[in-house]
């Protein structure tokens, strides 16, 4: 509550002292409003969204579907604010999670504070294409958890995204592109950070964590930044594609998922291990069909927790492979049918965990663009051993 208070105060002091800024008004999805200091020194854009979520899901009781559950949620309640200090070049954001769900995780590691801080990075252009990173903020992992929540294809992520992928993380990021013809354009990155996920605050107790993604992009950019924007929205009126690889090595990872899951907890510490998360990743559009690919394996030196004398803890680090493919097509009316199918197949002599097949069918329907939406799918979720389940989603977006 108290850092709710401080941050309605915030909010209302900035509007209140504008007659010190020029303010610009926005379009609509582009901002709540935008501020630039008199000299140009500084400019400050605030944005806000929401989804709100609702489901159901029934479980395969031999061959009957029996309801399991239903659920009304506000998915994701978010600020966000961005912008340069003194010159174009030095950028910031800060991005604020306000949902229940945005905030969870709280433990010792976070001071068993709520997670609210998303987002808190620098970007420095120092030269030419080469751009600084350093805060929090996503790693540059597999390609659908780059592609913001509010832009998203579906209603929500893939399980291959789920499980595998490296989400946030405090550290620094060095970002450069070129063009290797006048249309190829190749992207690089490569990420050091704590390696235990976002909003920790007792320190680096592994080792570091190390990125480094690859993007190739033959036929030249997604116009409006498509290859990060779920569907074909931009309609690209020639064909468009753009493939990525990324390799991540966190050194005595101490998490289960690399720098997600649960810690390695042992009686005198945490248990150590090197895990290896790799990523290869496609996108196409033209005109209003768009594709998107990803396979994710992770690995690690030592999956299985132990003690110092050898006794297993119960704790393994959830290795293996997952597919996901995803196609739509959007029609001129701004509706879109997409499909996706989804695989996550662990070792199941390390992680005891089955094969797990999904199906899904969205309809979309964007009224302004991803800014203001409604979003429904269908899944079938089919796991070995287990019975099978349906689930049905429905979620609206507002983006200011």
């Amino acid at each position: 509550m108290k850092f709710k208070a401080i941050l309605i105060i915030l909010v209302l002091s900035v509007i209140s002292h504008s007659k010190a800024q020029e303010i610009e008004s926005p379009s609509f999805g582009k901002g709540i409003f935008n501020l630039v200091g008199k000299d140009s020194t500084w400019s400050m854009k605030v944005g806000a969204r929401m989804q709100f979520l609702a489901l159901a899901s029934w479980e395969n009781n031999h061959g009957d579907f029996i309801h399991g559950e239903s659920a009304f949620l506000v998915r994701r309640a978010r600020l966000k604010f961005d912008g340069y200090a003194l010159t174009p070049k030095l950028k910031y954001k800060i991005e604020l999670g306000l949902s229940n769900r945005d905030m969870a995780g709280s433990s010792i590691y976070t001071s068993n504070t709520p997670r609210f801080i998303l987002d808190a990075v620098m970007k420095w252009n120092f030269y030419e294409n080469f751009e600084l990173w350093f805060g929090q903020a996503k790693l540059p992992g597999n390609r659908e958890r780059v592609i913001s929540s509010g832009n998203l294809q579906f209603v929500d992520r893939s399980i291959l995204n789920a499980g595998f992928n490296i989400d946030r993380d405090l550290g620094i990021q060095i970002r450069h592109h070129f063009n290797l013809t006048d249309t190829f354009v190749i992207r690089e990155a490569l990420a050091i950070s704590q390696g235990e996920g976002r909003n920790v605050t007792t320190g680096n107790i592994g080792g570091f964590q190390y990125t480094s993604r690859l993007e190739f992009l033959p036929l030249g950019l997604f116009p409006g930044k498509g290859d990060y924007l779920g569907g074909a929205l931009n309609r690209p009126k020639t064909p468009k594609l753009a493939i990525g690889v990324t390799y991540d090595f966190n050194n005595n990872a101490v998490k289960t998922r690399s720098n997600q899951g649960s810690y390695m907890v042992i009686e005198d510490g945490f248990f150590e291990t090197n895990i290896t998360t790799f990523f290869v990743d496609a996108i196409f559009k033209h005109k209003g069909f768009s594709f998107m690919g990803e396979y994710a394996n992770r690995d690690a030196k030592d999956p299985i927790a132990k003690e110092k004398d050898g006794t297993p803890t119960g704790k393994v680090v959830q290795v293996g492979t997952a597919i996901n493919l995803q196609a739509g097509y959007l029609f001129k009316s701004n509706w879109e049918i997409a499909g996706r199918y989804s695989n996550v197949d662990l070792n199941k002599g390390i992680t005891g965990e089955d094969l797990v097949n999904e199906y899904t069918l969205g309809v979309s329907k964007y009224i302004v663009g991803h800014k203001l939406k409604v979003q429904s799918d269908v899944t079938y979720v089919d796991t070995d051993n287990f019975n099978s389940r349906l689930a049905y989603r429905l979620q609206f977006d507002i983006h200011f």
